[in-house]
């Protein structure tokens, strides 16, 4: 058995955006069987749980992902400080991934998906292209999402988003360091990538 890639979450959206995107990513994939999200309440949950989880699984081949929003922190810090708490509970293979600034930046990093998701063909204009070139730079891109969008809601976002992100053309580094790096661990497992067009 190749194991799975368990993903530890801060928040429900992200599992809710990964259960229905991962299985376009990579072929085959079903949720339970090839990977598991596991969504925690927040920031302070999730650092608070996840040392305890690392030391105490005990289902061989299983690799983690442990994700969370920067929400203006610094981030090579953040990172740091989660991947000692990994090696310290013997999971020195796991992989940190830091959100820039939160989960709405991958979304205003393709806005083709976002105007699709949403059938709003003008989110995707020039100077919208212009204003979120950089959306990791955004100091509260949940709020910029907001203003453009007024109904949307953080769960139903994601899974629209879900079945229109394009991982080849995502201005949002984050959004490609997460990708790149799981594409890499599942590569190591024994999984194949492959890519997606709209």
């Amino acid at each position: 058995m190749k194991g799975r890639i368990i993903f530890l979450l801060e928040e429900k959206s992200m599992k809710a955006l990964l259960d229905s995107f991962l299985p376009r990513v990579f072929s085959g994939w079903m949720e339970g069987q090839h990977f598991l999200c596991v969504p925690h309440e927040g920031k302070t949950d999730l650092e608070k749980s996840f040392p305890r989880k690392l030391k105490a699984w005990s289902i061989p081949n299983d690799r983690f992902v442990i994700v969370r929003d920067n929400d203006a922190g610094d981030c090579k810090l953040l990172k740091n400080r989660f991947m000692n708490l990994a090696k310290s509970n013997g999971r020195s293979d796991s992989l940190v991934r830091i959100i820039c600034q939160e989960l709405e930046s991958w979304y205003f990093g393709d806005l083709i998906a976002l105007a699709a998701a949403f059938d709003k063909p003008s989110i995707n204009s020039q100077p919208n292209r212009k204003r979120f070139s950089d959306p990791d730079r955004l100091i509260k891109p949940s709020n910029e999402i907001k203003r453009l969008l007024p109904t949307f809601q953080k769960l139903g976002g994601a899974r629209n988003l879900a079945e229109h992100l394009n991982i080849n053309e995502n201005t949002s580094c984050s959004f490609n360091a997460f990708f790149s790096g799981v594409a890499r661990l599942a590569i190591e497992m024994g999984y194949k990538a492959k890519t997606l067009d709209h």
